[in-house]
Order: C-alpha cells, then structure tokens, then sequence
C-alpha cells in the first residue's frame, strides 16, 4: 500500500539517533524532507546524505527540514552522522514501523538473490503535513539530490 501524494504523513515519525521521538508535529508549519534509504555508511547512502548535507542551507532557504530514515540502530546512525558532519537527524526505524507505513519496504534483488529491504525513495511534505511529491527508487539521484528536491521548491 504505502502513502502517496495528497495523504498525509503520520504523526509519529519515529525515534532519532538521540533516542528521541520525532513527529510530525515538531515541524509545524515547515516544509519536510523525509529521505528512506537502505543503509548507513553504504556508497550510494552516504552520497545521497552528502548531497543534503552540502546543499543544506540550501534546502533551509526553501523552507525544507531534512529527515532521513533507515532501518539501522541508533548507534550506527550516530556514527554515520559523525563520520560524514551530517546537520540533520536520522530515524532509527529499527521495527520497521515507518518503512511499512509508507510503503518503501519491500522484496529487492542483487545478483540474483532476493531479500527484503528499503527502496530509496523521498517524501516531500507541505506545512500541513501533506505529501505533495515523492522521488521514487528508479528516480533518485544520489549525488544530486538536493538539486533534485530544490527543482520544484516553489
């Protein structure tokens, strides 16, 4: 199922790498950037949160809020954070809570093996909390990214 342009995001985003709960709430009339990717300190999900990271105030100055979210463990998003001087906060979506809610979670394939994990995929939510464009898995561009977001920022 998952949720798609015009839906609006669920109140509880989940738990960040402090250990906080993040809602949507928090954000209350900002722009939110809700980036889903598979792993942490993996070459196309540091160069996608690079990306943001450089491009930051950027995204600030269009009114955007970034989130990213993995299914990684709160330390291990410390650590990715650390290591690559990340601004923003990832949530740790360890029982796959918001992965399943938005429907970036799924059977993939590498090399012939299948296995279940997250499709890359970024959520662009209003003021209102209302999805209103989503940069699906075969769209994304990971070293581009925040120019991919910043297209449309009106």
């Amino acid at each position: 199922m998952g949720l798609n342009i015009g839906d609006k995001a669920p109140e509880i985003l989940g738990v960040n790498e402090k250990g906080e709960e993040i809602r949507l709430s928090n954000y209350r009339g900002k722009k939110i950037v809700i980036y889903f990717y598979p792993k942490d300190n993996t070459s196309g999900c540091t160069a996608q949160a690079c990306s943001l990271r450089d491009n930051y105030s950027e995204l600030r100055k269009a009114g955007y809020e970034v989130i990213g979210v993995s299914v990684d463990d709160e330390k291990s998003h410390q650590k990715f954070i650390a290591k690559n001087e990340l601004p923003f906060t990832l949530i740790a979506d360890t029982d796959k809570r918001l992965v399943e809610e938005f429907g970036v979670w799924g059977e993939k394939k590498l090399y012939g093996r299948a296995y279940m994990g997250t499709f890359r995929t970024t959520f662009l939510i209003n003021e209102e909390g209302i999805i209103e464009r989503i940069i699906g898995p075969k769209e994304v561009k990971t070293k581009e990214h925040a120019a991919q977001i910043l297209v449309n920022k009106d």
